[in-house]
């Protein structure tokens, strides 16, 4: 199955990322954000990183079409907010909108995509798509079929996934699926040890760099992905595997109440100031 035209939706950290790998391999995308100067910003983001990287800025962004609305392509990959209602009424849109045969993926990091599938008149081309971040420098994608998915979207995912440069991972649709339920806990202890006064901020991260081998600490980590985005992905799973383990830490909410999200608000665990 040939997938050489993508429409990205969310035009955000992710989306971004994902938009400038595809692009990066030679194929053409549609970038569509609804939120006003989202597309700008994510194009001055993708040539900021292209230029880090050493790559050609004018040849790949030649590749990247903004554009206001859904359009007909191959595949849409879905990189919006971490919600799953405004998730279930993008895939509702993109199953009206989109070509018969085209595939619909999510990036999502924790939210069933079998419900996804359900949403649409196509849940046989459903499937989820998470790509971890830096897009453009990490390589793991997580492949995650929901209960419909046909063997033919899951072969054409895998192949595109190798065909970025990436490494495909495949996993059930279960909440979290196989990186977030083992991340999450982590990153939601490591705020517990903070919250109780266990060890400041520097302590805790450095212990798991070194300690671990890790190249961020949770801490860290968990601002680059975004507190409202990590308490999120834990209330998913709290909700979807009904244990209490999963809740997110007092501390976390806390901190996204007074909008300390990380690095995308400039304070999260850290001062990005």
């Amino acid at each position: 199955m040939e997938l050489e035209h993508v429409l990205v939706v969310g035009a955000g950290q992710m989306g971004g990322g994902i938009a400038q790998v595809v692009a990066a391999s030679g194929r053409r995308v549609s970038l569509h954000d609804p939120y006003p100067g989202a597309v700008e910003k994510g194009l001055a983001a993708i040539e900021k990183s292209l230029t880090r990287l050493g790559a050609d800025v004018a040849e790949t962004t030649a590749r990247i079409t903004p554009v206001d609305q859904l359009v007909e392509a191959e595949l849409m990959i879905e990189a919006i907010t971490e919600e799953a209602g405004a998730k279930e009424e993008l895939f509702r849109r993109a199953g009206e909108a989109l070509p018969a045969n085209a595939i619909l993926a999510s990036n999502t990091s924790s939210i069933p995509i079998t419900s996804l599938a359900a949403v649409t008149k196509r849940p046989e081309q459903v499937i989820g798509m998470h790509f971890f971040n830096p897009v453009p420098v990490l390589k793991l994608v997580e492949v995650i079929r929901a209960v419909q998915t046909s063997d033919e979207t899951a072969a054409a995912i895998v192949a595109l996934a190798r065909d970025l440069g990436k490494e495909p991972a495949e996993a059930r649709d279960f909440p979290g699926f196989v990186s977030n339920r083992i991340l999450m806990p982590f990153i939601n202890e490591a705020a517990y040890a903070l919250m109780e006064g266990v060890a400041e901020p520097e302590a805790i991260d450095t212990i798991a760099k070194l300690g671990f081998a890790h190249p961020l600490g949770p801490l860290a980590l968990a601002d680059l992905i975004g507190l409202d985005t990590c308490v999120a992905i834990m209330e998913v799973l709290q909700r979807g595997l009904g244990n209490p383990k999963y809740a997110p830490c007092p501390l976390l909410r806390q901190y996204v109440q007074a909008g300390r999200l990380g690095r995308k608000t400039g304070r999260g665990f850290y001062d990005y100031a």
